[in-house]
């Protein structure tokens, strides 16, 4: 059952989906769950270690979801005052928890034989 506020459509358990889609917006884009899941696996990661990890992603779309999950709080980019400069990608708190929320999901889609 729903109930209507001004902001957002509340349900009987009093989720709000309004934050779901935000959300959905950037995890829905191609890369960015195993991108996330790259960093969660290995605590941090350089871009060249991620795009290796990641084999068939082009260097703009790796560029392009770091820095949309970046903005979402979801991963940390690190720079240091280094020459050859060094960057270091992390997950954030709410990365860690987002990666935790959805280890089930990815247990239970590798466990089936879903066409790739």
């Amino acid at each position: 059952m729903q109930k209507e506020s001004k902001r957002c459509t509340m349900y009987e358990d009093d989720t709000c989906l309004c934050s779901i889609e935000g959300i959905m917006g950037i995890l829905s884009k191609k890369w960015a769950l195993l991108i996330i899941s790259a960093i969660g696996n290995n605590q941090k990661l350089r871009y060249n270690e991620l795009e290796k990890k990641l084999d068939k992603i082009s260097p703009k779309t790796l560029a392009d979801r770091l820095k949309e999950l970046e903005n979402a709080n979801i991963i940390k980019r690190e720079s240091f005052a280094e020459i050859p400069p060094r960057v270091e990608y992390s997950l954030t708190k709410e990365g860690a928890e987002l990666r935790d929320a959805v280890m089930p999901l990815m247990k239970w889609v590798s466990s089936k034989d879903f066409q790739k």
